[in-house]
Order: structure tokens, then sequence, then C-alpha cells
């Protein structure tokens, strides 16, 4: 556990297209109130990447909270995908596996990984096509989500599963593909210990920001500035000042990064009992389940 000065939040999409509405950014300094970066611009992953490019070569003491899985299930089959010859053994070679599989796709897209015929097995890809290896019911999920779901810290989907509004594969997958390149630039907790100094990376539910600050699950999304500043306030941070309706991305955001802020110089996030080495290299797990 360290002392960081800077939080950052990111709230991700794994949709089509160049530029994503869904895709939000924000920092909280200091003592301040957490405020977006470039508010009103419609983000490309290309630019996220970018933007924490600059984070990396600035050093900058900053954790950041990602707002995707940065793997799947490992220890329930001993493997991401069984049968499968090339399953990786660890993250970083799942993150390499999908950039090699996805690697003509624009804007970190990740479709050609997910049509490659021994992946697609793992995936339920739509009402009537699901593959042979997908988990029967709602399908695989990996121990810190099986972990929340029993102690009903957050609600749980499996990133095998593209169906659906929750449906949290696609975003993951792309966030994959960010990771990869980020490799060696930015540590990610707790496939990699906390760096003394600079950057930090963290997985993140948005979700669990909305409930620290009182928000009821099911109800967490915020779409007024007024709303926001009230949650904000159960964090202890200053409020935004935002007038008027906001998108539930860029409120998102606003809140995770105050939250992670809130947490941070917290033990608990940093040492949970069901976390292991083995999880830390295949699974990771998510920054706030304790």
């Amino acid at each position: 556990m360290r002392r960081f000065t800077h939080f950052a939040a990111l709230d991700w999409s794994g949709a089509r297209g160049e530029r994503q509405r869904g895709i939000a950014l924000a920092v909280a300094n200091g003592k301040g109130a957490p405020a977006l970066v470039r508010p009103g611009h419609v983000w490309s992953r290309a630019e996220i990447l970018a933007w924490l490019e600059g984070v990396a070569e600035t050093g900058a003491d900053m954790l950041i909270g990602v707002d995707f899985s940065a793997a799947f299930a490992f220890a329930d089959r001993g493997g991401y995908f069984p049968e499968w010859d090339e399953s990786p053994p660890d993250m970083p070679a799942l993150w390499s596996l999908v950039e090699r599989l996805a690697a003509a796709d624009p804007h970190y897209e990740a479709g050609s990984f997910l049509h490659h015929p021994e992946a697609r097995r793992h995936f339920r890809h739509g009402r009537g096509d699901v593959g042979d290896l997908f988990a029967p019911g709602a399908g695989r999920l990996r121990v810190v989500e099986q972990h929340q779901r029993a102690t009903r810290q957050a609600a749980s989907v499996s990133n095998f599963n593209l169906v659906g509004a929750a449906q949290v594969g696609k975003a993951s997958l792309s966030g994959m593909r960010l990771l990869h390149r980020l490799r060696g630039r930015i540590p990610l907790w707790p496939l990699d210990p906390a760096p003394d100094k600079g950057p930090l990376l963290v997985e993140i539910y948005t979700s669990l920001a909305a409930r620290a600050a009182g928000i009821r699950p099911g109800r967490s999304k915020i779409r007024n500035g007024a709303a926001l500043d009230i949650a904000l306030a159960m964090l202890g941070s200053p409020p935004a000042d935002i007038a008027g309706p906001i998108s539930d991305h860029a409120a998102d955001a606003l809140l995770a990064a105050a939250w992670l802020r809130d947490i941070a110089a917290n033990a608990a996030p940093w040492s949970p009992a069901p976390l292991s080495d083995a999880l830390a290299r295949t699974e990771g797990w998510t920054f706030g389940i304790i």
C-alpha cells in the first residue's frame, strides 16, 4: 500500500466504431473536486491509450481505475480456454493472444478473436448462438466474481457472455488490447506489485463507487449534476458543480475517481482474503472487493 496524489477513473466501452460516447475519463487531484478530462469530447480508444501513455511518461503518482475485466475465469477449469492448445498460462499471455488474433480489427475491437473457431466455442454470442464449451447457465465466473456474489458486495456477470445490456465481454476484450500495449509502461495490480512511485492501474466496477456513496443497487445511474454532488459529498469530496443533465458515463467516472481517492489509503482493498499469487497472475482482482 502506498500514497497517491492523483486518482483517475475510466468508464470504458467495447462497442464497435472509432469514437464512443460510452467512454469517459475523470481525475481527482489532491482534495479537490473530480473533473472530467476533455469534457464534452467523444473519445476514441486510441486517444485513451495516448493519454495513459502520457501519464506513464510523466511518472505521475496516479492510481487509475479501469472499468473492464483484465482476464477471464481460469481457476475453475485450470485454464481460460480448456480443450484449446493455445490457451494461455497467465494474463499477459492472454492479452498477447487476443492482440495477435484481433490485430487486423480497427479501433481496438476484438471481433476477429471471437470468430476464431477455437475461441468462439467458449462464448455466448447471441440468442441461439452459443459455443459448445460455454458453461451452462450464466457462464463461468472468476474467483473475484464468485466472491462478490457470495458476499453481496456487487452483482457479477460472466465475461464469456456477449449478449444483453449487462454483458462485459466485448469491453473486456478491447481492454485487454489496451493492457497489452501498456505492458511494461504502467503496472497493473495485483498482477504487478504497486511501485514505490509512478502510476498504477487497477480494475474497478463503477457500481462499487455508487454503493459507497449510498446509492441503492439497481439505481446506480446518476444523470444530473445535483444528484452527483450529493453522492460526492458522501465520499467526502467537494462538489463537481455541473449544472443540469450529465451522462451516466461521465457521472460514473467522476464518482469513481472520488471513490478511489477515498479508499486507496485503506489496507483492506489491497489485501482481500481470497487473493492468491496464482489468482494475481491468471485472473486478477477487482479493486474494492474485499
